[in-house]
């Protein structure tokens, strides 16, 4: 049994490539393939491409030498499909280039196109749509819309006059040899062809040496590497004596012309097939595939951006004819066909410039290759993976921009306001919008919603909801707000809506701030999320939600946050922390030396600091009138002498007196008695009323936190000036001073309301 395999492993393909070989052998046998001759794609010298043969030994081949025979049948099987490849691909990127194609469609088109208007432009539906649109206009006037009105009805006499004339032959614009599709194939080319150095393009001649080119470099040259190992080219001896040979399509004549012109090594590699030649012919398949893939596709997206152009075309007859004159969906749908129609026309010249690059670039590398063919493909092959995506972009980018002009044509002869870049919809755009971007499977989701919930889908299964297996589950759901019906009512739905809370109000303090992604945007975020209720652990969610992308600022701040103290309302004690910790950090910078990351620390400690002032000084307590107006008084005296020695105890006469206590008066020594002092500050604040009082205690706190938040927003032009740091470490000590300088049960000077 194994010896009759190896014999039919063996004699089978030998009696195969004997056949093959005694019939290329024959008289009158060409060596070409005549099944692609009709292609007619020649390269440079002006021989056709299904002349083209593998040059074999034919005395190394046959039932006698089975290794041969079996590495022949299987390069023939190589060469074969290499060829149909090659050459298909070639004529097709040479065939759409040249615009032969659209005289097959040209036509016939025409023809159909002019019955159909026949058929839909009748005077009965002209009336009709003219009808609707008037009645459309008088509604407007009705109901005020004014300007729309005047819209609709310059729109309808645009359509009345423009109608006619594209209704008489509504793809001439299309078709025509001077059209939209002829004109974007030469502007294509031409654009292509400049773009590669040639100042004086000239389209149909470019085309046809972009087809040679490619024969050159996809068929002539691959062919002769795979077959003698270099380029026989190179020698314009043997490229011509390598011409004249394969026109003829017999082996040993090519072989015999390598001899004559002196090329040996092209002689000895083709006196037998080795397994060297058929791993080249399956790089060669491989790679020339690929790239000749690449330029097939460019080529079908060229005829479907015509053909596009031509569809539309026919949709705008709906239009012109009689939807042009409705208001609405009706208007969009004729804007959307013109301008799809014309973009189509631009899609087309974009592919043919792409592909014109293509073809031209390569061949430029082909060049410059100085035959290293193998090196060309085998990088150029790479090289179309990457340009695959990139052409799926712009295809994309092409499809984004086409509806962006017609959604705001739309809304221009509907007269909707454009407040933003979008604009909004125009009433039938949507629906094509979403398709094109995936969300006709939201739209497909909602229909199967809708069926499931029918009260026929109950029926019929028996249920009262045809999506839950049971209503008592439905009411668990429901309950913690899982499922249809629970809504804000449900526990698990409750207990995240404080998550959007803490973002919005981030998200409204950084724009008011410093920005998003900015450290004092950071700062005033994290303090407006605390103060909704956010709690350290919450602030990386909220900043996030805030549309905030930096996450080391976003960490750097929270942990400075947090350093600086927990309680939401004591802002002072919150300042004096942060203070500490821009005090450590500066002085840690300067004596580890000035880093990125201790700048950025510095700087996100200086944010906390100065929104913790901030909200210390809250939003600026109101002015205060000491002495009735007057610039000098008992009262300003008071305060600002307290303000420049900060002695404890003026503070805590005048918290006693502002609660209402009466401070006590000195008492004269009788009898040996030594008496009583009193309070010490009972002279200055005689006759001062517990209003009075008050009103100088508000004076002090305000002037507490402008000093305090001005001397911080100075240290936060250069957190790291002695002088700067100094002034406000002394306000914000003073003010702590204060704070425990106030007597019991008294509100702090900042806190103090005025009255």
């Amino acid at each position: 049994m194994i010896i009759g395999i190896i014999l039919g492993l063996t004699i089978i393909p030998g009696c195969v490539g004997a056949v093959a070989m005694a019939q290329s052998d024959s008289p009158g046998a060409s060596g070409g393939n005549g099944a692609l001759s009709w292609m007619n794609v020649r390269d440079s010298a002006g021989v056709s491409l299904s002349k083209y043969t593998f040059a074999f030994n034919n005395d190394a081949v046959g039932i006698l030498h089975p290794f041969n025979t079996a590495m022949a049948t299987a390069i023939s099987l190589e060469f074969a499909g290499w060829m149909v490849i090659v050459v298909t691909g070639i004529w097709l990127i040479g065939f759409v280039l040249s615009f032969r194609w659209m005289d097959l469609f040209a036509t016939p088109l025409r023809a159909i196109a002019a019955g159909f208007t026949e058929q839909i432009s009748i005077p009965i539906v002209l009336i009709t749509a003219a009808s609707i649109g008037a009645f459309c206009v008088a509604w407007f006037v009705l109901r005020g819309f004014h300007a729309k009105a005047v819209t609709q009805v310059v729109t309808m006499l645009g359509v009345a006059v423009l109608g006619p004339m594209f209704l008489a032959n509504p793809l001439a614009d299309v078709l025509s040899s001077d059209g939209w599709l002829s004109q974007g194939r030469d502007l294509g080319i031409t654009v292509a062809a400049g773009l590669n150095g040639d100042r004086n393009p000239r389209p149909n001649a470019i085309v046809a040496s972009m087809q040679e080119q490619l024969a050159d470099n996809f068929a002539r040259k691959p062919l002769q590497v795979w077959n003698f190992g270099h380029v026989i080219d190179d020698r314009p001896a043997c490229g011509a004596a390598w011409t004249n040979s394969v026109a003829t399509g017999d082996d040993n004549r090519i072989k015999n012309a390598m001899r004559s012109c002196g090329d040996g090594a092209a002689y000895d590699a083709a006196k037998e097939p080795t397994a060297g030649q058929f791993g080249a012919g399956l790089l060669v398949l491989i790679s020339g595939t690929l790239m000749l893939a690449f330029g097939a596709v460019l080529a079908v997206k060229i005829v479907r951006a015509a053909l596009d152009s031509v569809y539309y075309s026919f949709l705008a007859i709906f239009g012109f004819a009689a939807g042009g004159f409705v208001y609405g969906p009706t208007q969009t749908f004729l804007v959307r066909s013109v301008v799809h129609a014309f973009f189509a026309a631009v899609r087309m010249a974009v592919m043919v410039i792409f592909l014109g690059v293509y073809v031209l670039f390569l061949g430029d590398i082909f060049r410059q290759a100085q035959g290293q063919v193998m090196a060309v493909f085998v990088m150029g092959a790479i090289l179309e993976i990457v340009a695959i995506s990139q052409l799926k972009h712009l295809d994309a980018s092409l499809s984004r921009g086409n509806d962006w002009v017609a959604n705001r044509f739309a809304l221009t002869l509907h007269g909707a306001p454009v407040k933003s870049a979008g604009g909004g919809t125009a009433l039938g755009m949507g629906t094509v919008g979403a398709q094109r971007h995936g969300f006709g499977v939201i739209k497909t989701l909602g229909a199967v919603s809708l069926v499931a919930g029918s009260p026929y889908t109950a029926a019929l299964l028996r249920r009262r909801d045809g999506t839950l297996p049971d209503q008592a589950i439905v009411r668990v759901l429901q309950n913690f707000g899982l499922a249809p019906g629970g809504g804000s009512r449900g526990w698990a739905i409750q207990a995240a809506l404080n998550r959007p809370q803490y973002a919005n109000a981030a998200l409204e303090a950084a724009e008011a701030a410093g920005g998003i992604d900015t450290v004092l945007g950071a700062a005033a975020g994290i303090h407006a999320a605390t103060a909704s209720g956010a709690s350290v652990g919450d602030l990386r969610g909220a900043l996030f939600g805030a549309r905030f992308d930096d996450v080391p600022l976003v960490e750097r701040a929270i942990a400075s946050w947090g350093a600086s103290g927990t309680s939401r309302d004591d802002h002072l004690n919150r300042t004096i922390n942060a203070m500490h910790r821009v005090r450590a950090t500066s002085r840690r910078l300067e004596q580890t030396g000035h880093t990125p990351e201790g700048a950025a620390e510095l700087a996100t400690d200086m944010a906390i600091l100065q929104i913790a002032a901030a909200a210390f000084r809250g939003g600026g307590l109101d002015p205060v009138v000491l002495d009735g107006g007057r610039a000098t008084g008992r009262e300003r005296r008071f305060v600002e002498s307290y303000m420049a020695d900060g002695t404890a105890t003026r503070l805590s006469s005048l918290g006693k007196l502002a609660s209402g206590e009466q401070l006590a008066a000195p008492v004269p020594g009788v009898g040996g008695n030594p008496g009583s002092p009193g309070d010490p500050h009972y002279d200055e604040l005689r006759g001062i009323t517990p209003v009075q009082a008050q009103r100088m205690w508000s004076w002090i706190g305000r002037e507490f936190t402008e000093n305090v938040a001005n001397s911080v927003e100075e240290l936060g032009t250069d957190p790291q000036d002695r002088a700067r740091m100094r002034l406000a470490n002394r306000h914000i000590a003073a003010a702590q001073a204060a704070a425990k300088a106030t007597p019991y049960h008294r509100a702090t000077p900042w806190t103090q309301l005025n009255s």
